[in-house]
């Protein structure tokens, strides 16, 4: 069976754009794919904690080594860790605060990107970093008071939160991102309203494209589908 993994970081909860996105995007999905199971993960409504010293110790330590304090510390990360690895869509809402990704999705990758998990470290190589995950699909809906800030406006190059998404999914071996973006929040005028139509536009292009190859995927296998980009 299909799994979709829905992350939202959205402070907002009514009037957020990246929710109605999001929630588009599982509306649209299941309608084309059914049978997917949906994971969805609210970072607000459960805000991963941040790494400590039990957190890190227990990171760098074999399982059989962790203490009752370190096994408690990375539990979660364990739980989040596991949840991405069996996906095979993810969707993160991602909205623009301050030139970066919100804190709660900031957190949560930290949770994840784990050495011996999601990549893998061996000092001997001349790179020693070797991503762990199967090229899982990515689709990052991100929204921005200014359309400036997004690409091919002039302050884009302020925008820290699409590289730095881009680089953590690279790292540990997601696929490259497809971003879905809204602008002009701030301003509500109409270019605001064509860039949220855009968006709905292209998150139907998105879903199409995958499920057309959740569904070829079924069908040339004989077994449960993987979505790929």
């Amino acid at each position: 069976m299909t799994k979709l993994l829905i992350i939202n970081s959205s402070g907002r909860i009514n009037r957020s754009i990246t929710r109605q996105l999001t929630a588009e995007f599982r509306r649209q999905w299941q309608a084309a794919a059914p049978a997917t199971e949906v994971i969805e993960r609210d970072l607000i409504a459960e805000p991963p904690a941040f790494v400590n010293e039990p957190w890190v110790a227990a990171a760098f330590a074999d399982p059989e080594q962790h203490t009752p304090q370190m096994q408690q510390a990375i539990a979660p990360s364990d739980q989040l860790v596991d949840e991405l690895m069996s996906a095979d869509h993810v969707v993160i809402g991602a909205p623009l605060y301050n030139f970066g990704m919100p804190a709660v999705l900031k957190a949560y990758f930290d949770q994840v990107v784990r050495v011996g998990r999601t990549f893998a470290f061996d000092a001997s190589q001349p790179n020693p970093y070797t991503p762990l995950l199967p090229q899982t699909p990515v689709t990052v809906i991100t929204s921005a008071g200014d359309g400036a800030l997004l690409p091919g406006g002039e302050l884009y190059s302020l925008n820290t939160l699409e590289p730095a998404i881009k680089t953590i999914a690279g790292f540990i071996g997601l696929a490259e991102p497809e971003f879905i973006r809204v602008g002009y929040e701030e301003y509500q005028d109409n270019r605001h309203l064509d860039s949220k139509a855009r968006a709905f536009e292209d998150l139907t292009q998105r879903i199409e494209g995958l499920t057309e190859a959740t569904v070829y995927a079924e069908g040339a296998k004989g077994r449960a589908p993987v979505a790929m980009a």
